[in-house]
């Protein structure tokens, strides 16, 4: 892992923009607060001492990142060679109620929403790019009172902007990124530790991935991983509701008490997942018979059978045939542009939203795309019979195919 050291006139972290994501990450924290505090009448501290944690619990966390790149490409090594440094605001929520599903039985989970900037490497060749995502925060072990550290792992999933795309003449060498936005991906595993009621520290290693799935070329994407230190600052926004007083000794607690959450029933359920789901990509330089700027753009389409064994309201396994068509594969298969395929998988499920995780081959000729094929997803059930289906179908093992988006139909269950 090697350590950056950048000129200050390249690392230009955009300010205003970490100013305008400041500003809206406390309208929203204090928004529920302002709302309630328009009641005439106050809680009464004896109704609040009758709860433990009472209240709505949220908190405001700083992340700082520094590492180096895991690059695939073939033209980028020099601005990318100072590595790469970042922050991140995040606003997190966390239920106080021990009977929510988060807390019975998904260790006190919280999940909120967040604003990253960041110098990848040279900003002539990559700009300087910022994303607005969604995380969770999933603790890992057993979660009591009394402990001061406590380790969680941390997805998270959105849209980075404001990047320097390819251009044939005005900047060749960017073989990484196709357009000025793509998906932003994180994954960290961190640990806390309390330092006063209100504030802990966080430090952890994380791995951040920028790529928008082939559907602008080139797309070779940014692989990150480094080292990530942060401070917490945790509040409860009834304290308002409660006392409007800055000296009042009539506070709140600043942060769930955590219990341990129990084990998940074991009530085993079947059901039959039909998948029709739709893309767009371009093609690369490899592909384009002449080379050169690929301009051309392409329909995709999977669609799959699927049988689903769940153990219990969160763990899952999962087999089905797919059908996938790729308009693409038009200059080395004109012919034919249908592929059979096959996948077992696992599922992961909290609240409405299934993490899906696919690994599956081909049935018969693979046109290329070799042996192995990959599908990690997130699909939001909207009602008994249907979800929605956003999802990265990878090609030649891990590198990316295309991104889909489609629905899931639940037919038959039992």
């Amino acid at each position: 892992m090697k350590f950056f050291k950048v000129k200050k006139s390249t690392n230009n972290f955009d300010k205003s923009s970490v100013c305008k994501a400041l500003v809206v990450l406390f309208f929203i924290a204090a928004l529920p607060a302002n709302l309630v505090a328009q009641k005439k009448e106050l809680t009464k501290h004896e109704t609040t001492k009758k709860k433990e944690s009472y209240g709505h619990f949220k908190y405001l966390e700083v992340i700082g990142h520094t590492g180096s790149h895991f690059y695939s490409g073939q033209t980028l090594d020099d601005a990318l060679k100072n590595g790469y440094g970042s922050a991140e605001i995040r606003l997190g929520w966390k239920s106080g109620d021990p009977e929510h599903w988060s807390n019975k039985y998904y260790n006190s989970m919280s999940y909120g929403v967040g604003f990253y900037t960041g110098y990848i490497g040279d900003p002539d060749v990559l700009g300087n790019p910022n994303a607005l995502y969604g995380f969770v925060d999933l603790p890992i072990g057993k979660q009591g009172t009394g402990k001061r550290t406590t380790w969680s792992f941390n997805p998270a999933f959105g849209l980075t902007y404001n990047l320097k795309a390819y251009n044939p003449s005005e900047n060749p060498t960017n073989d990484a990124i196709g357009a000025s936005f793509a998906v932003y991906i994180a994954l960290a595993g961190k640990g806390h530790t309390v330092v006063t009621r209100e504030l802990d520290i966080s430090y952890g290693i994380d791995f951040t991935h920028f790529s928008n799935g082939r559907s602008f070329m080139p797309n070779y994407g940014l692989n990150m991983v480094g080292l990530n230190f942060g401070m917490r600052y945790h509040f409860n926004s009834d304290q308002r509701k409660l006392s409007k007083d800055p000296y009042t000794e009539q506070v709140l607690p600043a942060r769930y008490k955590r219990v341990r959450s129990l084990k998940v029933p074991k009530e085993s359920s079947n059901k039959i997942n039909i998948l029709t789901s739709i893309g767009t990509v371009q093609n690369g330089f490899e592909e384009n018979q002449n080379g050169g700027y690929p301009s051309n753009r392409y329909f995709t389409f999977s669609g799959y059978v699927e049988y689903v064994h769940n153990f219990d309201m969160m763990h899952g396994i999962a087999a089905g045939i797919d059908l996938f068509y790729d308009e693409s594969l038009v200059i080395s298969h004109p012919d034919n542009r249908y592929l059979l395929g096959y996948h077992i998988g696992y599922d992961y499920t909290f609240w409405r939203i299934t993490v899906k995780t696919q690994l599956g081959g081909y049935i018969g000729d693979d046109k290329g795309k070799n042996a192995i094929w990959a599908r990690p997803g997130v699909q939001y059930k909207i009602n008994n019979w249907l979800s929605a289906h956003v999802a990265l179908k990878t090609r030649r093992g891990f590198a990316a195919d295309w991104a889909e988006f489609g629905v899931v139909f639940h037919p038959f269950k039992w």
